[in-house]
């Protein structure tokens, strides 16, 4: 009985072909660097285009031996608070707004200021 059950295989987890007069399509190996020296290839298609930076397996940046460090023109100014303040208003309307806040709150707690 054994020599008569069927044979079954997985769906897609092997092809039927064999590998014979197959190539595989042309590659290129690339070399990427990290600042502390580590090493890092990495194989493309020889028809990719090739990233400036590569992050390793470590989570660090390496870079392209013998290639630029791309410019990031998309980089923002960081902006701060007081920056978008200042876009909104000048320096003597924010010390005259300053000035009649701590009139006001002088009045609640019953000081007067001399002027």
């Amino acid at each position: 009985m054994s020599d008569r059950s069927l044979r079954g295989m997985r769906l897609g987890a092997q092809s039927m072909e064999t590998e014979s007069g197959v190539e595989p399509a042309p590659r290129q190996r690339v070399e990427y660097r990290c600042e502390d020296g580590e090493q890092v290839f990495v194989t493309f298609s020889a028809e990719a285009e090739i990233p400036p930076v590569w992050v390793s397996k470590t989570g660090k940046e390496a870079l392209l031996v013998d290639g630029e460090r791309p410019v990031d023109a998309n980089e923002k100014a960081v902006r701060t608070h007081w920056d978008m303040l200042l876009e909104r208003r000048t320096l003597p309307e924010l010390e005259q707004i300053l000035e009649d806040r701590l009139n006001i709150l002088r009045e609640r707690r019953g000081e007067r200021r001399s002027a």
